[in-house]
């Protein structure tokens, strides 16, 4: 099986998400959901992704440290 992730890859930093992209965001205490990426910033620490979640269709700021895994919220969805 060879799988292919279209969005756009930074290499020294980890994957950056763009707009549109289908993600699922960790929550406190609860299973992961999935939304929709609204907006992206870069930061030297990491990454801002706004996410339209089911409940919160304008979407929740969610931040991705660059080199933390427990720092990571947002990730790409696989189907």
């Amino acid at each position: 099986m060879i799988l292919y992730y279209t969005s756009s890859i930074d290499l020294i930093k980890g994957n950056i998400m763009k707009v549109n992209d289908r993600v699922t965001v960790k929550t406190d205490g609860g299973p992961r959901r999935e939304g929709v990426v609204l907006e992206v910033e870069q930061f030297s620490e990491g990454v801002m992704y706004l996410v339209s979640l089911e409940n919160y269709p304008a979407g929740v700021w969610f931040f991705n440290e660059t080199d933390s895994h427990d720092g990571t919220f947002v990730e790409p969805l696989h189907q």
